[in-house]
C-alpha cells in the first residue's frame, strides 16, 4: 500500500514537472488587482529593543541541502538536540532551541508558521521536513524577548516562518535534483489570483538510501544505511474580505520515514494541520488566528550487543497520537501617532498518548503500555510601544496565563497475567503564570548606531512528551516523569547596531538568562536505576527527566551583512557560556548538547551568468551528557551551490553537502559508540519558474 501512494505521488510530480518544462511561463509577479497582503500585522516599533534577525527569501532557496534546519543554522546560536538533519536525525530529537538553553531535545524556542504554533502537540519537536523552503517568503529569528505577545513556549525566543506573498511567487515552479547514495529531492508549485485575492499549492518529494550512521570504525554487522522517504503538500489562499481585512486559508499534509540504521528502529510520523487568520490592516488593526493540528508518530526501538552483531527489540511505540487546537486574537486601536497598543488572549489544548509493547523475550513483547494525558493554557497579554522623543522608542508589556495538566494516566498489563501494579492515575494539576517584557532603542540624532537594552521573563510546561513518554538511543534509555514543573525564565540583553552604509549592517549583543526549574535528562546510577530501567545493559546509561535547580547562559552574539555589487556576504557567530545549577553532583557541568561557540557564513556571487555561494559552518565541541565525561568534536563544514541559467526562467543547479567530508559528531551511545551526521552529499537538478536573484 505505501509502495502504491508513494508511486502516485512519484507521478503526479512527474506530470506537473512535465507541464512546467513544455509550457515555459516566464516567472513574474502577480497582476496589480491584487489587494491582500498574505501578511500578519506589522512589527511594532517596539521589536527594536529585542535581537531579532531576518532571513530573505534568497537565501532560503539557496541552501545547499534544502532544508529549513539547514537555512535556520544562519542564526548563529540556534541548535536543536542532535547535530543531524532531519533525514537521519530520531524525529523526537529535532526541537529548536537558542541561546545554549538545551539539554533537552523538546524546543524551548517557539516556532510559528503564518502566526501558528508548529510545535509538536505532544512532543514539542519540530518536523521540519513538512515545510518547504520554497514556500516561504521571509523567516524572523527573535533571540531572548521572552513570552510577550507570542505565549508559552518562547524561552529561548521566537523563530517566526511567513509564506510568501503574491509578488514573491512565480505562476508556476519547480525542481528536482538527484544526489549522492540514490536521493532524489524534487518541488513543484503554482500560484495565481483569486478575485482580488491570491493563492499558491506547492509539493516536496524527498527519497534516499542514506547512510550509515555510526562511524566505520565502531560499526558491526548489525549497521546498515538508513533511508528516509519524506512527502508534503501545502497550500494558502489569501482573499480580501470586508474594507482593508483579509481572511487567510492554510492547509498542510506531510508523511516522513525514517530509520536509523539498525533492524527494528523505523520512524515514522504523519501530519495535517490548518488554520484561519482573520487580519484587519485598517486604523482598528485586529487578527484573529483558529488552528488545529493533527499528529501521528511510531518508533521502534532495539539493543545492540557489544560486538554489534545482534539487534534485539526492545520497545515498539506503535501509535503515538496527539491533537493540538488554538486560537490567538489581537486588537490594535488607533492610538495616536507616537503610541501604539497591542491588547489580546491566546489559548492552546493539546492532548495525546503513547501506544507501547515492551519487555521482548523470545522476540515477543510480554507486557503493554499506554500512557498519557492533557494540557490547557489560557492566557491574555497587553504590550504598548512609544516614541516620545525623535529616535527614542520604548516599550513594555505583560500577560497573565492559566494553565492546566490533566487526565495523566499509565496504564500497564501484562499479556499473561493482565493489570500491572504499576498502571496509576496521576492528579490534576493547574497554576497561574505571569510574565512581563520591556525595553528600549535609542538611535542618536541621525547617526549610523542604535542601542538596545530589553528585560524579560518567559515560561513554558513540560510536553506529554516529556511527562509521559519514555526513550531509548542506542543501549541508553531515558524515562518520563509526571512531576514535572513548568520551566521559568527570566533575561536581559543589551545591543548595538551600526548602519553607516545603505549596504552593510553590523549588530553585537550581550545576553544573560536564568532558566529555573530546567527539564533535563539526568542519569541515575544505584538501586534506583533496576527500579527505573529494569534489564537495562550494564554498558547503557539510565536516564530520567527531572527538573534541575537551573540553567545559567550568558554570551555575545555578533552579525554582519555586506553587499557589495555581485557580491554578498553574511555571518554570524555566537559565544554562550552555560552551566547547570543543582544540590547533585552535576552543579556547575554544562548543559548536555550545548556548544560554547558556534558561526556560520555565507560569501555569494550572482550575475546573470551564474549564482554562486559557499558556506563555511562552525559547532565547537559539546558534551553527549549530563556528567560532562563524553565529547563530541567541534567541526567545520563547507557548503557550495552553483545556479546557471540556460533559458529565462530554466536553470541547472549543483550543490554540494559537507563537501569536505568533515565527521560531523551527533551522539555517543553506549560503549562509547560515535554516530555521525550528513556525509558528503553532492546534487545536480534544475529549476524552473524562479531561479533567484542573477540567475
Amino acid at each position: 500500500m505505501k509502495r502504491y501512494a508513494t508511486g502516485v505521488v512519484m507521478r503526479r510530480l512527474a506530470l506537473l514537472l512535465a507541464a512546467t518544462v513544455t509550457t515555459p511561463l516566464p516567472a513574474q509577479s502577480l497582476p496589480p488587482e491584487i489587494v491582500v497582503t498574505g501578511a500578519s500585522l506589522p512589527q511594532t516599533p517596539g521589536d527594536a529593543a529585542y535581537d531579532v534577525a531576518t532571513i530573505d527569501r534568497s537565501r532560503l532557496q539557496g541552501v545547499a541541502s534544502g532544508r529549513l534546519e539547514d537555512v535556520l543554522r544562519d542564526v548563529a546560536g540556534f541548535a536543536q538536540f542532535r547535530r543531524s538533519d532531519s533525514r537521519s536525525a530520531q524525529p523526537t530529537s529535532q526541537g529548536a532551541t537558542l541561546r545554549g538553553l538545551g539539554g533537552n531535545a523538546s524546543s524551548r524556542a517557539l516556532v510559528t508558521l503564518d502566526g501558528v504554533p508548529f510545535t509538536d502537540p505532544f512532543g514539542g519537536w519540530v518536523s521540519y521536513d513538512a515545510i518547504d523552503p520554497e514556500r516561504l517568503g521571509l523567516v524572523r529569528v527573535t533571540r531572548g524577548g521572552g513570552t510577550g505577545a507570542f505565549g508559552p513556549g518562547a524561552l529561548a525566543g521566537t523563530i517566526e516562518l511567513s509564506s510568501a506573498g503574491p509578488n514573491q511567487l512565480p505562476p508556476i515552479w519547480a525542481d528536482a535534483a538527484y544526489g549522492s547514495r540514490n536521493s532524489v529531492d524534487a518541488h513543484a508549485g503554482a500560484s495565481g489570483t483569486m478575485g482580488g485575492g491570491y493563492g499558491f499549492l506547492s509539493a516536496s518529494y524527498a527519497r534516499g538510501d542514506g547512510f550509515i550512521p555510526i562511524i566505520q570504525q565502531d560499526r558491526g554487522p548489525v549497521d546498515e544505511p538508513a533511508p528516509y522517504r519524506q512527502f508534503s503538500l501545502s497550500g494558502r489562499a489569501v482573499f480580501p474580505v470586508w474594507g482593508s481585512s483579509e481572511l487567510q486559508a492554510s492547509g498542510l499534509l506531510f508523511t516522513d520515514h525514517r530509520t536509523r540504521g539498525t533492524p527494528f528502529q523505523p520512524n515514522d510520523t504523519k501530519g495535517a494541520d490548518a488554520s484561519l487568520r482573520l487580519v484587519g490592516h485598517g486604523p482598528w488593526g485586529y487578527e484573529a488566528l483558529a488552528y488545529v493540528q493533527m499528529r501521528g508518530f511510531s518508533a521502534g526501538f532495539a539493543s545492540i550487543d557489544a560486538a554489534r552483531t545482534t539487534a534485539t527489540q526492545t520497545l515498539d511505540q506503535y501509535s503515538v497520537p496527539s491533537t493540538g487546537l488554538g486560537g490567538r486574537i489581537e486588537v490594535r486601536p488607533p492610538t495616536g501617532e507616537h503610541i501604539q497598543l497591542r491588547l489580546g488572549a491566546d489559548t492552546r489544548y493539546v492532548t495525546g498518548e503513547t501506544d507501547e509493547l515492551y519487555q521482548y523475550v523470545a522476540s515477543n513483547p510480554s507486557n503493554m503500555r499506554k500512557a498519557g494525558g492533557q494540557e490547557l493554557t489560557v492566557g491574555g497579554f497587553a504590550e504598548a510601544s512609544a516614541e516620545p522623543l525623535s529616535g527614542l522608542t520604548l516599550t513594555a508589556g505583560g500577560r497573565i496565563d492559566r494553565w492546566r495538566i490533566m487526565d495523566g494516566f499509565l496504564h500497564q498489563s501484562s499479556f499473561t497475567s493482565g493489570p500491572l501494579a504499576s498502571s496509576r492515575e496521576y492528579p490534576d494539576r493547574s497554576g497561574w503564570r505571569p510574565t512581563g517584557r520591556g525595553g528600549v532603542a535609542w538611535k542618536p540624532g541621525d547617526g549610523a548606531i542604535s542601542l538596545r537594552g530589553a528585560a524579560y521573563l518567559g515560561w513554558r510546561l513540560p510536553t506529554l512528551n516529556e511527562l509521559y513518554r519514555p526513550y531509548r538511543v542506542g543501549n541508553d534509555s531515558t524515562v518520563a516523569n509526571a512531576a514535572l514543573s513548568p520551566e521559568r525564565l527570566r533575561g536581559v540583553d543589551v545591543g548595538a547596531d551600526y548602519d553607516p552604509l545603505p549596504n552593510l549592517h553590523l549588530a553585537a549583543t550581550l545576553f544573560t538568562n536564568r532558566l529555573n526549574d530546567a527539564i533535563g535528562n539526568v542519569t541515575i546510577g544505584g538501586a534506583l536505576r533496576d527500579t527505573l530501567c529494569p534489564g537495562l545493559a550494564a554498558t547503557g546509561r539510565c536516564l530520567q527527566r527531572q527538573n534541575l535547580d537551573a540553567v545559567n547562559s550568558k554570551g555575545v552574539e555578533l552579525d554582519a551583512r555586506l553587499a557589495l555589487g555581485a557580491w554578498r556576504l553574511s555571518a554570524s557567530y555566537a559565544y554562550t557560556d552555560a552551566h547547570v545549577r543543582s544540590d547533585t553532583a552535576i552543579d556547575g557541568l554544562h548543559p548536555a548538547q550545548t556548544a560554547k561557540h558556534s558561526a556560520s557564513a555565507t560569501l555569494g556571487w550572482a550575475q546573470r551568468v551564474a549564482d554562486l555561494s559557499a558556506t563555511l559552518r562552525y559547532i565547537g565541541p559539546q558534551y553527549e551528557d549530563d556528567q560532562n565525561t563524553e565529547t563530541l568534536k567541534g567541526a567545520v563544514t563547507l557548503d557550495a551551490t552553483a545556479l546557471v541559467p540556460l533559458t529565462p526562467g530554466f536553470a541547472i543547479e549543483l550543490r554540494g553537502e559537507n563537501v569536505t567530508n568533515t565527521r560531523v559528531e551527533a551522539g555517543i551511545s553506549g560503549a562509547d559508540i560515535v554516530e555521525r551526521a550528513t556525509p558528503r552529499t553532492l546534487w545536480v537538478g534544475f529549476r524552473f519558474g524562479e531561479t533567484r536573484k542573477g540567475a
